[in-house]
């Protein structure tokens, strides 16, 4: 549930447009076989009937479940920039809840009611891919409603010229001639024929946008809200349509995962994966991976402060919630990334006031509140979280980030932080996490030393994460000898450590970026102050970055790839004890 905020409270905006929005698509895509039929409805000419509003909505941003209608509110999400900047809007899409399967022919009707502002109703054929600093955007159908017009946007999914700012392959504005007249939509082969009434505002190839036979929902709203007073989709006689929910759902735990075969040998030690929600809910070899391999989870972008507090003392905590759901009703553990950071924070809360110490008094009190409302919603659902993240500059020096957290509460900003957490939650265990501090030299030594000041000045920090990220086998290799004796020098100050976001490059081969893994395990392995390894991702398929040159890349980092195990997976399998049948271990 969303805590209280500018969404939170179900409303009608007096003076709000009443605009009346009805949404039919035809269609006669046929990729999903085994898709199960769903109720009948009464509508002729009708089969399998879908009343999309009564599905699961609780996990969707800046939707409110309000008895027989959805309220829908801006939230003001967006993916900021390394550098702060604005960055990439990032709409909510209905990830953690119902999605539709579909093959044959089917249709949509939606009414859109009390739109104040703007209004977007969105049919994605598959989730976005949500990475650090943008959204690649997915094939699908985008309608605004904004006054008196309505805007048609159409993606197919192909590649973008630029990732971060995604162009429909047709986009139109029209104005219909009664902007209350009901809206249909029809696609028929390959043609999109949009209507009002009886006035038909355009028709254009729609290709293969809905191929995959799966649609996912987004209702959001720019700057105002509306209503969803319905929402129904149907199929016809012989076609089939059905209800879903996440892949996740129907993965479990193997008896011959990786968790498994490392707690014979190290009961409480956690194998770990950054996760999305995306992939979790539409892709069921990610899941499956995941669910089946993975005793513990780390969110990757949903509990940064961007996802969590897009707009100050408004909180988001949907798309976090449904994956500590995910995690418990499989028995993983879950880490907490991260509360204080330099990158991945709002606008509100880069731009607090800092000039004077009365601006300093208050926006320390702002971002306190941030940090017990955070914890206390999770209070007793997370074992572990970083408090602090890269606290140092990205130049692998050793000055600290000079982010508003530095700004408000000075150098010692980590100790301030370390108690807040702990009065919200004294069970949780604290850590530091830093990349470039998984060899011995002054950035480990710096590392050490913000930790053990931290602790001796009231703070409560646990330990420390090494990420441990090898991008370059020239020059980020990490060697048993090397982090055996960090490892030896946390232990020795009575420090836990986290391998935190392990993940290697495959550029001198496969066999290489194998024997590095095995490396960096079997090393934490044989330390009891080694307490967790974490993988940065689960499969290549969403591993995406952005050159020098502004192209889309795809990574080749992680243990699979396109759902299939890679070299490095039996080469972790084999240090954990474990034979992968069919699969060389280099």
């Amino acid at each position: 549930m969303t805590e209280p905020s500018g969404h939170g409270a179900p409303r009608r905006v007096a003076g709000a447009a009443a605009l009346g929005l009805l949404l039919v698509l035809a269609g006669c895509t046929s990729t999903d076989p085994s898709a199960s039929s769903g109720p009948s409805g009464p509508s002729a000419g009708r089969g399998a009937v879908v009343d999309v509003l009564q599905q699961d909505w609780g996990h969707v941003p800046g939707v409110v479940v309000d008895g027989d209608v959805l309220r829908v509110t801006a939230t003001g999400r967006s993916i900021v920039e390394q550098d702060g900047g604005e960055g990439q809007a990032d709409p909510p899409v209905n990830l953690g809840g119902t999605h539709l399967v579909t093959s044959g022919d089917f249709s949509f009707e939606a009414s859109l009611t009390d739109v104040n502002g703007d209004a977007t109703l969105a049919v994605h054929d598959s989730p976005p891919v949500i990475a650090d600093e943008f959204r690649i955007e997915p094939a699908g159908l985008q309608l605004t409603l904004r006054g008196d017009d309505l805007r048609i946007a159409v993606f197919d999914g192909s590649p973008q010229q630029d990732v971060t700012d995604p162009r429909p392959v047709h986009d139109e504005t029209v104005t219909p001639a009664d902007p209350e007249a009901e809206l249909s939509v029809r696609r028929t082969g390959d043609q999109l024929e949009v209507a009002s009434g009886r006035e038909t505002l355009t028709s254009v190839p729609l290709g293969g946008v809905f191929d995959s036979g799966r649609l996912w929902w987004g209702l959001w709203s720019d700057e105002g809200s509306f209503t969803v007073d319905s929402l129904t989709a149907a199929a016809p006689d012989g076609a089939r349509l059905a209800a879903a929910g996440p892949a996740a759902a129907d993965a479990a735990p193997s008896a011959d995962g990786l968790q498994a075969l490392a707690a014979r040998s190290r009961p409480d030690f956690l194998v770990g994966a950054a996760v999305a929600l995306g992939p979790l809910a539409s892709d069921a070899d990610y899941a499956e991976a995941l669910v089946g391999d993975f005793g513990a989870l780390t969110p990757e972008n949903a509990m940064k402060p961007q996802a969590l507090s897009p707009r100050q003392g408004e909180y988001a905590f949907e798309e976090a919630d449904a994956l500590l759901d995910l995690a418990e009703s499989k028995g993983m553990a879950v880490h907490g990334h991260t509360i204080a950071f330099t990158e991945a924070m709002p606008r509100w809360m880069q731009e607090l006031p800092t000039g004077s110490e009365a601006e300093r008094r208050a926006s320390g009190e702002v971002l306190l509140d941030y940090v017990t409302t955070v914890v206390t919603h999770f209070r007793g659902r997370l074992d572990s979280l970083d408090v602090v993240n890269e606290p140092f500059d990205v130049d692998q020096g050793t000055r600290l980030q000079e982010n508003v957290w530095h700004r408000v509460f000075g150098p010692t900003y980590p100790v301030v932080v370390s108690q807040a957490v702990h009065a919200a939650d004294p069970d949780v265990r604290q850590f530091v996490n830093e990349n470039g501090a998984d060899v011995p030299g002054p950035r480990q030594d710096a590392l050490l030393e913000l930790v053990l000041d931290a602790n001796a000045r009231g703070g409560h920090i646990d330990g420390v994460g090494l990420q441990s990220h090898v991008y370059d086998l020239d020059t980020d290799a990490i060697s048993a000898d090397d982090l055996t004796t960090t490892l030896d020098t946390f232990a020795a100050a009575g420090l836990d450590v986290r391998i935190s976001e392990n993940d290697v490059t495959d550029a001198e081969g496969e066999e290489a970026q194998a024997e590095q893994y095995a490396t960096v395990l079997a090393t934490c392995l044989r330390s009891q102050a080694c307490v967790s390894w974490t993988t940065w991702g689960v499969d290549d398929r969403y591993d995406w970055w952005i050159d020098d040159d502004g192209g889309l890349q795809q990574g080749h980092d992680l243990l699979f790839d396109d759902g299939a195990p890679r070299p490095a997976y039996a080469a972790v399998r084999d240090v954990l004890g474990g034979a992968a049948p069919g699969a060389a271990t280099p």
